[in-house]
Order: C-alpha cells, then structure tokens, then sequence
C-alpha cells in the first residue's frame, strides 16, 4: 500500500495535469506574438497569454529573499482564464521547490500549490500561494501571510520570449454534431536576443533530437512535425473505433465520448536559470483513450556561456554511477515521503534507485528525474531526488557552470 499522503497528494497533480489537457472544448490554434508559424486556413486569429516572469520575494519567516520563477503556459481556449502557471524558486542550499496552478476563471488572481513533497505538510497537504495582481507585482498569502512577488527589472540568467501552437481536429470531419476532437499542443522558448548556439540547441531539444549537431529546426517545422502525424493518425483511429461500435448492436463495445477526445501536449519548462547555468523539462503529456493519459519530463542542463548542453556523460566522470547510486539510495528517502532508516521498497518497485541519466543541475546540486511507472506506481507521479553539491563534487566533471558562475574546479 502506498502512504495515503502520496497517493492524495500525486492524485492532485495529475488531476491539475489532466483538468488542464482534456477537455470537450475544441482547441484553438494559437501563436504568441513573437512566433512565425503560418497556421491553417482554418485556424483562429493569433493570441497568446503564455509568459515566462521572475520575481523576487522574502517566504514568510525567511531572513532572504528569494528568486519566483513563473511561467504561464497558454490559456487555451477560455479566454477568462489566466491560464496554467507553473514555476519554482531555490532553498538556501539550490534545491529547487516547484510550484503548480490551480484553475481560476479570474484574470486577475493565481492560485499556486507547493508541488514539492519536501513541502507537504504531516497531513500530506500542500501550502497555497493566494495571489492577486497590484500593477504588475502579485500580492497575496502564502500558507496564511503576507506575501509579495515583485518582478525583477532584469532577468538573472536567460530571458525568454514564449511561442505557443495549438490546433485541434475533428474525429468525424462530417459529423459536426460530434463533441469529439483530437487536440494538440506546442509550448515553445526561445532566447529574447541571438544567443546561438544556445537557441539551436534549445530547438534540438524541442524536437526531441539525441544528437545536438547539425541545422537546427526551426519552430514552424517542429510543430509541423507534431501536427500533421497527430491529424493523420487520430483520424484513422477514430474511423476504426466507430466502424467498431456502429456494427456492434449489442453495444457491448461502446466507449464514452470522453474518452475518445486525444491530446497531445509538448511543454517547455524552466527548471532552473540562474547565472550561467539553465536547466530545461521537455515535459510530454498524450491522452489516447482509457483511465489516464501518459506523462513525462526529459530534462537537460546547458552552459549559457558556449550554448553547450550538459547531458549525464558531461555532468558526471565515468565512475561515478556506484557512488551515485549510494548517494540517490539516501537521498530519495525525504523525496517520497519516507522515514530516514525506511525501506525504499515500501514506496518503489525495488529496494534500490538505479541511476537514471535523465539529470539536471541547479546551482546546489543535481536533480535526477525518473518518469511515473518507471521505479514507482503511477500514484507517485514523477520522482525527483535533489543530491546537494557538497556530496557530488568528487563526481562531477570539470568546467561546470556552478557556484554563481565559477566553474567546479579539477580535482
């Protein structure tokens, strides 16, 4: 049995996950400003409320400030809406603390959850950030005090202009009495000035490339890409599914319509962007029928000085999987929710975390990834296991953007 403060807890994030993705609300296909797609004939006019902001605050009973940083992904088609926000800011130690929205109609407030189980309460629940717009600050509470997020007059790290593609498509073109569609989505950053390489290989990791050489895409391609596959492949697979249920009269097979209304969502989150070291999440959400859609966050690091990016080969020497292994076994305990001398097998598949390879750096240390299903039941959601800098210095390779832009010196 998994602890009830998990379960609740992961069951919240993939309902906030799920309420944003499903939806029997056709999409529309929209574009920010800054984004050079030509959308289809059909497609509504360009709009866009994504963003990506930072802020500065001082947590209630902290000494220091700290750095929020928010990212506004879209708000689809309901216009009243702010839209999906998600976010995080650093601890003390560079442990980042990630922040997710919960739905609000009105454009002027936002509703932010800890998202991080080092935050939950004994209960297994959350604090709440309860916001309101003042000019261009939010102001509000945070878990019952005072709180004020003021924007930073310039960015730290990478500012970022956001690019968002939407489109949606009919299971039966010539059904319109149907409330059934197929939705796609693309959630797109790029570097506000021409910082090359850097911006070619944020395109590389858009397209899901392994190999980071070579003419990058460009955007309109990268979603063309999606698109035109989803389209294809979603309408074939409803011709099937209603061939299916109009020849079975017993309706035995019938499936709720819900069901049969697909998403495919790709998003590009900040996770971290501090000095010269910024760290991606090519997050993935599909919903193709059945209990739950299927998600995941491949995640990459990138030296802001050369564009480099920074995969697990480049982040740590070739020894170092043993010692991480005994560190991730420590570490993973607070992660999910686990007394410190607690048996891992009490929440993973295994009593051991392999090391995953799906890895970034904060200016404090590393995060390592692993996607749902992969060590853990769905209930858990991803697992993240923040390991501090202090324990992976002897296993880190030379040259790293860490220490407020000092490079991890050779050992």
């Amino acid at each position: 049995m998994f602890p009830a403060k998990n379960s609740g807890y992961y069951a919240l994030l993939i309902s906030l996950c799920l309420a944003s993705c499903q939806s029997d609300t056709p999409a529309q296909n929209t574009a920010a400003s800054t984004a050079t797609t030509t959308p289809p004939k059909t497609a509504a006019p360009a709009t866009s409320t994504a963003w990506y902001r930072q802020y500065r605050t001082r947590l209630p009973g902290a000494t220091d400030s700290v750095t929020v940083h928010l990212q506004n992904l879209g708000t689809g088609s309901d216009a009243s809406s702010i839209g999906r926000v998600v976010g995080f800011y650093a601890g003390p130690k560079g442990q980042p603390f990630e922040l997710a929205s919960n739905p609000t109609s009105a454009p002027d407030s936002l509703l932010l959850r800890e998202a991080s189980h080092s935050r939950l309460n004994a209960g297994g629940y959350s604090a709440v950030w309860r916001l309101r717009r003042m000019g261009e600050a939010w102001v509000g509470t945070l878990a019952g005090q005072t709180v004020r997020l003021q924007p930073l007059p310039v960015s730290q790290g990478v500012a970022f202009d956001t690019q968002v593609f939407r489109d949606s498509v009919r299971a039966r073109p010539q059904h319109p009495q149907d409330s059934v569609w197929g939705r796609i989505s693309l959630h797109a950053l790029l570097p506000t000035s021409n910082r090359q390489p850097l911006a070619g290989n944020m395109l590389h990791l858009l397209h899901g490339d392994t190999v980071f050489a070579g003419s990058a895409p460009t955007l309109p391609a990268i979603w063309e890409d999606m698109r035109r596959p989803f389209f294809n492949d979603y309408q074939e697979d409803m011709k099937a599914i209603f061939q299916q249920i109009e020849a079975d009269t017993s309706r035995s097979g019938h499936r709720p319509m819900a069901m049969l209304n697909y998403t495919d969502e790709r998003d590009t989150y900040v996770l971290w962007n501090a000095d010269n070291l910024l760290s991606l999440g090519l997050f993935t959400y599909s919903y193709a029928g059945g209990a739950h859609g299927n998600y995941g966050t491949h995640v990459l690091s990138f030296d802001t000085r050369s564009g480099r990016p920074l995969p697990y080969d480049a982040i740590f020497r070739p020894d170092a999987k043993p010692r991480l292994e005994a560190l991730l076994a420590r570490y993973a305990r607070p992660s999910l929710g686990l007394k410190p001398n607690e048996p891992l097998r009490n929440a993973l598949f295994e009593e051991t975390l392999p090391v995953t390879r799906n890895v970034y750096l904060t200016s404090g240390g590393a995060v390592f990834v692993y996607q749902p299903y992969e060590v853990a039941a769905y209930a858990y959601g991803e697992v993240r296991v923040f390991v501090p800098l202090r324990e992976l210095r002897p296993l880190l390779q030379p040259g790293l953007p860490l220490e407020e832009g000092r490079s991890v010196a050779q050992k």
